[in-house]
C-alpha cells in the first residue's frame, strides 16, 4: 500500500538517497555530484506550508518524494513554485510519480500559488506524457542548456496554471 505525506527531518537521508540515485544515472536532475545529508538539509529547511515536500512510502520504504520549491527569491514570483520529481529505480512506472504529483499539485492550490512550473530534460518522454496528462503546458523549449554524460541536453519548460 502506498503512502503519501509531509516530509519530516527524519525521512532526509532516503529523499537525499533517491536524489543521488538519479544524480549518478539520470538526465532527471543536472547536478553532476552527489549530495550528503547535511548539504540537503539547507535545501529541506527552505520547504514550508506553501514549498511543500511530500513523500510516498511503500512498506516503510521511501520509493519516491516531491517537491515545491521557490521559483525565485524575488517576491514578485511569490506564487510561482518549481516541481521536482523523483522516483526511486525499481518502483517506476507502477503510478508512484503519477500519485505525488497529484498530491503536489492539490497542496500548491491549497497553499494558493498561482502556478507551478517543472523542468523536464530532453529525452525524458515519460515524465513529459506525466506532467501533460496532468495538466501541464509544454510553454517553451530551452536548447543544449545542460552537458550529462557527455551530452548537450535541452530542457521543456511545463507550466500549469491554478483555476483560483
Amino acid at each position: 500500500m502506498l503512502s503519501i505525506r509531509r516530509a519530516t527531518l527524519k525521512d532526509l537521508a532516503g529523499v537525499t538517497e533517491i536524489y543521488n540515485e538519479a544524480i549518478l544515472n539520470t538526465t532527471a536532475t543536472f547536478d553532476t555530484q552527489p549530495k550528503t545529508v547535511s548539504e540537503q538539509s539547507e535545501w529541506f529547511d527552505d520547504h514550508d506550508a506553501k514549498h511543500p515536500l511530500l513523500i510516498a512510502k511503500k512498506a516503510e520504504h521511501i520509493v519516491g518524494w516531491a517537491s515545491l520549491s521557490r521559483w525565485s527569491d524575488r517576491c514578485a514570483y511569490s506564487d510561482t513554485a518549481e516541481v521536482s520529481l523523483y522516483v526511486k529505480e525499481g518502483h517506476q512506472g507502477k503510478g508512484i510519480g503519477r500519485s505525488l504529483l497529484r498530491a503536489l499539485i492539490h497542496e500548491g492550490g491549497k497553499a494558493g500559488l498561482h502556478t507551478i512550473i517543472a523542468r523536464i530534460s530532453e529525452g525524458n518522454e515519460a515524465s513529459l506524457h506525466l506532467f501533460e496528462s496532468e495538466g501541464f503546458e509544454q510553454v517553451g523549449v530551452m536548447r543544449e542548456v545542460g552537458r550529462k554524460f557527455g551530452k548537450l541536453l535541452g530542457v521543456y519548460v511545463m507550466q500549469k496554471i491554478y483555476d483560483n
